[in-house]
């Protein structure tokens, strides 16, 4: 889980050190971290143990589309590609950062992040009973699905195009979303059907 667009420079050398830090924690020290990270949080922001901050940053190579769904879980998206899909009047695409990643060779490309919104979850009947319960101390839950993945047609949101799925990372494109890649020939993503009931 990420979320690229925030940026958390403000905060002391110190409480940032502590941020990224490998270990566990006690749970008052976790709570007390919360709420140092919580003003910067978008609205309704998933903050759990191991989520990230500021955009995507490394090195790079290989070729890529105009599309990238990296790790299935984050969007990046060229910059041109970018304006077609938002004047083509897709909701979901309205934050986005430029990524920090090296590309070797000439002419790199130039990625943003989108960052997405968490909205809806399973359905009931493709969650595996191997599933465990949230950890009480961050809350994180290891969901398993059985396959296909069939989604909660009441808790989609009907206002975006493109979205992550609840606390669960997939992302989740509208059939809208879909056809205006096809039709504007951006290639790079694969997109497969899932059923909502």
């Amino acid at each position: 889980m990420n979320y690229p667009c925030v940026d958390l420079s403000a905060l002391p050398a110190r409480e940032l050190e502590t941020l990224s830090g490998p270990g566990p924690i006690a749970r008052a020290e976790f709570e007390r971290l919360l709420d140092l990270v919580r003003p910067f949080a978008p609205p309704g922001a998933w903050l759990v143990s191991g989520v990230g901050f500021g955009a995507l940053s490394g090195k790079g190579s290989g070729h890529f589309g105009q599309l990238v769904a990296f790790y299935s879980t984050d969007l990046l998206v060229r910059g041109e590609a970018l304006v077609k899909l938002r004047e083509a009047g897709l909701n979901g695409l309205e934050h986005a950062c430029p990524i920090h990643v090296r590309f070797r060779g000439k002419s790199p490309p130039e990625f943003l992040e989108v960052q997405l919104e968490l909205h809806g979850h399973p359905h009931r009947d493709c969650v595996s009973p191997k599933s465990k319960p949230p950890c009480p101390t961050c809350g994180y839950e290891d969901i398993r699905y059985l396959t296909p993945i069939i989604l909660e047609a009441a808790s989609l949101p009907e206002h975006l195009d493109v979205f992550r799925l609840g606390k669960h990372l997939d992302i989740i494109a509208s059939e809208r979303f879909v056809e205006a890649v096809k039709r504007l020939e951006l290639g790079g993503a694969k997109f497969r059907e899932v059923e909502a009931r």
